[in-house]
């Protein structure tokens, strides 16, 4: 299929258009934008400022792609957005680029999938195979890793990072860095263990979700500090690459705090 514009659509004669383009309906595409090979924009997309899209990714009616970040300390630096190959990217979803003061670009990976009227702030990074369920929105600065899933209606504060293949359930409020293989919830998020279902999905041996489970009840401990803890896993756990996931992510730091289980009232 060659590449179709739409006669309603309005494509500045500056953009960059690759093979079997489709822009549909009353889309807006800017002089900046590239489009890879076989990008889909349904219908009414608007696609602004220094943003890519990588081939194959179909963008849903009333999408926003590229416009300034939310931001009041955003002065109009060239910043960028860049989107990977192969999304979905549905209905009412927005995606900001950069900022000056988060390096100047927000990166979403490959194959995800971006339900309705999700939110990908200014200066995220996130990793392929990606779900945010509808209405689930990153604040900027946000690190999500691959095969991470957002349930729907939660909320991500900035700053925060998600290890790979973790899992937020609907409706949580995170404000804290959440472990690889993680599994948390609640109105303001707490560790309530490993993301088992998705492990098993994933095709994760049943000696690394033994070592996984022993690794994080050892973490997690009422004894002894955190970083006592984490340095007792590591050296018990060192020929484990999973587990050995953990420990790096705990050891990389940020800002925010780590999520942890509850703490049970007696």
């Amino acid at each position: 299929m060659a590449t179709h514009i739409h006669p309603t659509a309005l494509v500045d004669p500056a953009a960059r258009l690759g093979a079997d383009v489709q822009v549909g309906p009353y889309c807006v595409v800017g002089a900046q934008v590239e489009l890879g090979d076989r990008v889909k924009l349904v219908s009414h997309v608007v696609v602004e400022g220094c943003t890519r899209i990588g081939a194959g990714t179909t963008v849903y009616p009333f999408a926003s792609l590229g416009h300034p970040p939310q931001d009041l300390k955003f002065k109009g630096e060239p910043s960028t957005l860049e989107i990977g190959a192969n999304n979905q990217i549905r209905e009412y979803v927005t995606m900001n680029p950069g900022t000056e003061g988060g390096g100047m670009i927000t990166r979403v990976g490959d194959n995800g999938l971006f339900m309705m009227s999700t939110h990908v702030a200014h200066d995220c990074h996130v990793g392929n195979n990606v779900v945010l369920a509808n209405n689930a929105t990153l604040a900027g600065h946000v690190t999500v890793g691959d095969y991470v899933i957002v349930g729907g209606l939660s909320a991500v504060h900035q700053f925060v990072r998600i290890g790979s293949y973790a899992i937020i359930g609907g409706m949580s409020g995170v404000e804290s860095d959440v472990i690889p293989f993680g599994l948390v919830k609640g109105e303001r998020a707490h560790l309530a263990g490993l993301n088992l279902v998705g492990l098993e999905r994933r095709g994760f041996s049943r000696d690394d979700v033994k070592a996984l489970r022993a690794a994080y009840r050892m973490l997690f401990a009422p004894e002894g500090t955190l970083s006592e803890r984490l340095e007792e896993t590591a050296q018990h756990y060192q020929a484990q690459q999973q587990v050995g996931r953990i420990v790096e992510f705990i050891r990389g730091g940020s800002s925010r705090p780590l999520c942890q289980p509850k703490i049970e009232e007696e």
